[in-house]
């Protein structure tokens, strides 16, 4: 495959310092194809990452509950990339809570958050990361308050340990609340071209300059696969992941794409897809 590089998708100033890219890379599927397993090659894991810098990815998702058995992502982005180039932006994630054994149990209290902060800079081998998601609730948004814990990452925003501060997986009140504590910065929610029920709160991150980062672009457990989409994948000739990834990218000027792959291959096509142009027919019908 002819190398295409990440900047063909554009780019989009983070948190009004940060200039990355909008075709990014998730890190979730480096360990395993899903939380569960079974685990991958740490190999092919490093040789991912290290491809995705050399064709321009400057943006890496990842988070510590990334992990299976005694492979965590933090640790294979470190293997690959350390010493980091200074354009390479690293996003975590912190609240749920995950065993040794990988069994999920609930969320960090607000007095737990530091250690998980600090696990990750030294997983990461960083001194201080560059954007930290609070992501509370379990499949969907939970309506809790995001008051406590959020004001704990913004101290440690203050002690310079975190850059900038994000939220996953919330509601537009936890947003607001968050937002009358510290700024946010980047949005990280369930969002693709067959599941587009958040466009309210991706309406309300244009109107801020927040970035929109959907988890799952391509369907996770679900992929992405119905007749529309493989029409105007047909007619572009392109793959159906790549139509999707180009939805996100013309659906709004702040969303950024965060693909995940094992596969040096898949990776190429992903990143490729930044080049994709979507017309106003194609548009029209994957509106569906």
């Amino acid at each position: 495959m002819m190398d295409v590089a990440a900047a063909v998708g554009g780019d989009f100033l983070l948190g009004g310092d940060l200039r990355i890219n909008r075709i990014g890379f998730g890190a979730m599927r480096l360990v395993a194809n899903s939380l569960e397993g079974p685990p991958r090659d740490p190999a092919a894991g490093v040789a991912v990452l290290r491809r995705a810098v050399e064709l321009g990815v400057d943006h890496i998702d990842t988070a510590g509950f990334y992990r299976l058995g005694g492979t965590s992502a933090h640790e294979l982005i470190r293997e690959a990339l350390a010493p980091y180039r200074d354009d390479v932006v690293i996003a975590t994630k912190v609240g749920p809570l995950r065993d040794a054994g990988g069994v999920f149990h609930g969320q960090a209290r607000p007095e737990e958050l530091r250690g998980l902060v600090e696990e990750d800079l030294r997983r990461l081998g960083v001194p201080r990361l560059d954007l930290v998601y609070l992501r509370p609730g379990g499949v969907g948004p939970d309506g809790s308050s995001v008051a406590e814990r959020f004001a704990v990452l913004a101290e440690l925003r203050e002690a310079g340990l975190i850059r900038h501060l994000g939220l996953s997986n919330v509601d537009a009140a936890q947003v607001a609340e968050a937002r009358s504590i510290a700024p946010v910065v980047a949005v990280q929610n369930h969002f693709h071209v067959q599941y587009a029920e958040d466009r309210r709160l991706l309406e309300d991150c244009e109107r801020s300059s927040t970035a929109y980062v959907p988890y799952f672009p391509l369907g996770g457990g679900m992929p992405v696969d119905d007749a529309q989409v493989r029409a105007v994948a047909q007619r572009l000739s392109s793959s159906v992941a790549q139509v999707s990834l180009a939805w996100l990218l013309a659906v709004s000027p702040v969303t950024l794409a965060i693909p995940g792959t094992g596969s040096v291959a898949h990776l190429e096509e992903n990143v490729a897809a930044g080049g994709l142009r979507l017309g106003p027919d194609d548009l029209a019908e994957l509106a569906g």
